[in-house]
């Protein structure tokens, strides 16, 4: 486990300006810890201070279900928090309620629901921490009018994201507002309005004034902090992050039964010697199915969840607008991936001119089939974020294709990032590569493992 002393000097900063302000604000990049330092900030706050007894957390809701307890299970000086998630029926979120816990975390879809459940003006909880903020950038929106009206319930409040205004200044008001209730930029957003932007030449939207940003910034300054990625140097030439994805209860029973009749189909009978062709068989069947699709014996594909799906696109918004590359090892995937993030316009790598689009910073989403990244390419004066969608069983080519962006002389550290389906096929290959293990070394064990897991 990771301790305290690991933290970097920036972090440590970001920890007490928690502490310090009750009201606070962290603008954030991808990779640069705000859960760890949130998290920290909680743990002195009841531990140490004794200041809090209940936090609520609200995240989306892949965040809410894995990002936090993961966090804390890496971590040796969180070790004492608990957390509970309230996710589920509305049964086990009650349930959730009842239990006992320093931390509930809970998605902002049942923002409404919770307030509700109060009775609308106050909530047992004296801190509270949302989690990408800029969900909450409508201030027409009811999960931003229910947290409103429970405001006054918390003695600290903390705003956590990397894209604070993704459409502009005007996104900031109502997460301001859960902040400090409208003493800083203003009581609604009609005096905010009024007094920082005018409306455009149609009418319908307002452009920030010459001097919005600047005025704004003096206003926020004692209680917001934003920091980018680039102005912290003293960051890991590469930072490599692992984003659980929870099945489902039923679907991780379907894994289950896929991966025991595969098994069996395959190995059974007890006479079938394991080759390098059907050793890489199984495992690659299980990557499917953790990805979200499978191809059947006709190569028709079977969608089985969008998981995944959900993570990419929540990474790409965490991105905070940087260009992300996003590695694919089948065919299904990228038409899966292309449909689901068409509002990005992504762009699937197959000519030179793609590779110049992208070091020039003109590609918001580039898709690259994983085997196409290992040689050739030369992607190291584009941008920093890189997202394994899917991983594949040769370490030769993980490693080749990473060092597409990260290489030597880069003036930025790089972000990689991985898809984990937590309980499949996925974390055989993250321990495999992490041993660093030849291929057919690391698949050989893995598929002699199911067969003992298996027999009778």
């Amino acid at each position: 486990m990771l301790k305290e002393s690991q933290l970097h000097n920036y972090q440590l900063g970001t920890v007490e300006h928690i502490i310090a302000n009750p009201a606070a604000g962290l603008f954030l990049d991808m990779g640069l810890g705000k859960t760890v330092s949130t998290l920290t900030a909680i743990n002195k706050l009841i531990y140490e201070e004794l200041e809090l007894e209940r936090v609520l957390v609200i995240a989306p809701k892949r965040v809410a279900e894995s990002v936090w307890t993961a966090e804390i299970d890496k971590w040796e000086h969180l070790k004492d928090l608990k957390i509970v998630k309230i996710i589920g029926s509305e049964k086990q979120r009650k349930e959730a309620l009842r239990q006992k816990a320093d931390i509930h975390i809970i998605s902002r879809d049942n923002v409404a629901w919770i307030c509700g459940l109060y009775g609308g003006s106050m909530l047992p909880f004296d801190m509270l921490v949302i989690d990408e903020s800029s969900s909450f950038k409508n201030h027409a929106s009811m999960r931003f009018k229910a947290l409103k009206k429970v405001q006054a319930s918390f003695k600290r409040v903390v705003i956590l994201t990397g894209t604070p205004a993704p459409n502009g200044l005007i996104d900031l008001w109502s997460q301001i507002w859960l902040l400090d209730r409208g003493e800083r930029l203003g009581q609604t957003i009609t005096f905010y309005r009024d007094n920082y932007f005018r409306k455009s030449y149609n009418g319908f939207s307002y452009d920030a004034m010459e001097d919005t940003e600047s005025r704004v910034h003096t206003k926020l300054k004692d209680i917001c902090i934003s920091m980018k990625s680039e102005d912290y140097l003293e960051l890991p030439e590469r930072i490599d992050t692992y984003i659980p994805i929870i099945l489902t209860p039923a679907i991780r029973k379907q894994y289950d039964d896929f991966e025991r009749e595969k098994v069996l189909e395959m190995f059974g009978d007890g006479t079938t010697e394991i080759t390098a062709l059907n050793a890489a068989n199984l495992p690659n069947k299980l990557l499917q199915f953790a990805g979200g699709a499978i191809y059947d014996e006709e190569r028709n594909v079977h969608e089985i969840h969008d998981l995944k799906l959900e993570a990419a696109e929540q990474f790409i918004e965490e991105a905070n607008g940087k260009p992300v590359l996003i590695l694919y090892s089948y065919k299904h995937e990228l038409s899966r991936l292309q449909e689901r993030l068409k509002k990005y316009k992504p762009v699937k790598m197959e000519d030179p001119q793609h590779e110049k689009d992208w070091n020039a910073g003109k590609i918001q989403v580039m898709l690259l089939h994983a085997a196409s990244g290992g040689h050739g390419l030369n992607l190291q004066e584009g941008h920093t974020m890189m997202l394994w969608f899917s991983l594949n069983w040769s370490l030769e080519l993980y490693m080749q294709t990473n060092k597409r962006l990260h290489r030597q002389g880069r003036k930025y550290p790089v972000v990689i990032g991985h898809l984990i389906a937590q309980g499949t096929e996925d974390e055989n290959v993250v321990k495999r590569l992490e041993g660093k293990q030849t291929t057919q070394e690391a698949l050989m064990q893995s598929v002699k493992a199911k067969i003992e897991k298996y027999k009778k």
